[in-house]
């Protein structure tokens, strides 16, 4: 599985919304294209953070007027990213260590390319490893 990189089952394009896009608004957007993640990106495409579906239960808990809250107040910053050319198993092996679900795609400039998620990844393995039978 070494010579599989993340470029051929990262998301492309990825759903994103600017820093000061409303909590509600990100949501929405996330139920409609039945997602986990939105890439907070600035102007140019570059990424500046995530907010994923774990966030929501912050929000949740929290308690603050959803329709008041841009995305900056609770998207991520310390974001995990990978390029097109990693290998899958080094993404994968990323991801348990970091306890992330989503990871950005990034190329040279920082610009988001694609998502891939741990559900891409059992997806692929999926269809590689036939699961037999007990």
């Amino acid at each position: 599985m070494d010579d599989i990189f993340v470029a051929r089952l990262m998301s492309s394009p990825v759903r994103s919304v600017s820093p000061d896009t409303l909590v509600e608004t990100a949501a929405q957007r996330m139920l409609e294209a039945g997602i986990g993640s939105v890439v907070v990106t600035d102007e140019a495409g570059r990424l500046e953070g995530i907010l994923t579906s774990t966030d929501f239960v912050r929000i949740v808990a929290e308690r603050r007027p959803k329709d008041e809250t841009p995305v900056s107040e609770y998207m991520s910053t310390d974001v995990v990213v990978t390029t097109a050319q990693e290998p899958i198993t080094a993404a994968a092996d990323t991801m348990v260590e970091r306890g992330v679900h989503h990871v950005p795609v990034v190329d040279d400039d920082d610009t988001v390319i694609g998502m891939i998620t741990t559900t891409d990844l059992t997806a692929y393995i999926s269809h590689v490893e036939k699961p037999t039978p007990s």
